[in-house]
């Protein structure tokens, strides 16, 4: 039981994450605001951020030991044997109002970050080699609050990504194509990441394989146009990019849409009343609907949430109008770690862990015969 409660508490965080400040509808919005923004002023911390020359700044990268990217569920078999590599920015896990930004050496946080992202880093470990470094995440109070500190805060996170890409791709082989990936926080620096780094490289976006920017919505009018990539639309396209956010149904999104439409997108346009991009990941397409036949396998945790068993054909998805993915009544065996609303966020990937790996199989292929 505690460990399920401890993941409670986790998948609470997340859903704040998600789209700049959802209040988890369990309680009311000034409790959350006391007990997760921290009520000292933003500042600096004393220690420089991770150097990531050094192998231990990275969560998981080539050669580290116990690596979170590794694991994979019973009878599964696979490493990558390609020259692909992943830039893989993790979802916040830090919890604390002590301090605006997590000191790079907080053991939980590490801890958090290992057992949250297993079950996603290892869904690209068939066809590519995983680098997803530790950075001085903003804390999840963050996403709470106006103030100037939370601005701060995301900020000093984000230099930390940025230059953690730089020295991902000084250490990968400069031909190797190359999967962006996130989820939640991770996602949310993913975008930026795009906008400023690969929109304005012409050489850099000929080696995107895919950018997956999971459990953050971008907004098709408002974002994507400033991204650099298009949407996929296409299951065997390269070059594009991915993104989705689960709900079952009944949906009951409307505080997300509620801090959504409230958001200014990178084109200067409102994001108000406008569709979120939604790639189904069973079909690997753009919008679209697909049975719960097509779903190769979900990764389901068991009651201590200690492993995780891949069941085939669990859910279906379909996109709706506004973005969301819907994916039929609540499938059982996720206990209460499904958010208000039938918000299925925390297992964005782990619903669609087989597909997902089949979907970067794919365009890799399709990647390599373009490049011939």
């Amino acid at each position: 039981m505690a460990a399920r409660r401890f993941l409670y508490v986790i998948a609470a965080i997340i859903v704040l994450i998600l789209a700049g400040g959802i209040v988890w509808t369990l309680f009311p919005e000034t409790v959350m605001r006391w007990t997760f923004v921290p009520t000292v002023s933003f500042a600096a911390p004393p220690e420089s951020g991770p150097d990531y020359r050094d192998p231990g700044a990275w969560l998981s990268r080539p050669g580290t030991p116990d690596d979170p990217a590794q694991w994979l569920p019973d009878g599964v078999k696979g490493a990558a044997k390609t020259k692909a590599v992943v830039f893989f920015v993790p979802p916040a896990t830090y919890l604390s109002r002590a301090h605006w930004n997590a000191p790079i050496g907080d053991k939980e946080m590490v801890e958090r970050a290992r057992k949250l992202g297993a079950t996603q880093l290892s869904a690209f470990t068939n066809v590519a080699r995983i680098w997803a470094p530790k950075y001085r995440e903003a804390t999840a109070g963050a996403f709470l609050t106006t103030k100037p500190d939370a601005a701060k805060a995301l900020q000093l996170a984000y230099s930390d990504v940025g230059r953690a890409f730089d020295a991902f791709l000084a250490q990968v082989p400069p031909d190797a194509p190359i999967i962006l990936a996130g989820h939640s926080q991770g996602s949310y620096h993913l975008l930026h990441l795009l906008k400023d780094r690969v929109a304005n490289d012409r050489k850099l976006r000929r080696r995107i394989l895919a950018a997956y920017v999971v459990g953050w919505p971008i907004s098709i009018p408002a974002d994507l146009p400033r991204l650099g990539l298009p949407a996929c639309e296409k299951p065997d396209q390269h070059g594009c990019i991915l993104s989705w956010e689960s709900f079952a149904e009944p949906a009951e999104p409307a505080q997300l849409r509620t801090r959504y439409d409230a958001g200014i997108g990178f084109t200067g346009q409102p994001r108000a009343n406008t569709p979120a991009l939604c790639v189904n990941p069973i079909t690997g397409t753009m919008g679209g609907a697909a049975d719960a036949a097509a779903n190769l396998g979900a990764l389901v945790p068991n009651a201590t949430y200690t492993k995780a068993a891949l069941t085939p054909r669990l859910v279906p998805a379909r996109c709706d109008p506004a973005g969301l993915l819907l994916i039929g009544p609540p499938p059982e065996g996720f206990g209460l770690a499904v958010l208000p609303g039938n918000n299925f966020h925390v297992f964005d990937y782990a619903l669609f862990w087989s597909n997902i790996r089949a979907d970067a199989e794919r365009r890799l292929i399709a990647y390599e015969k373009h490049r011939r």
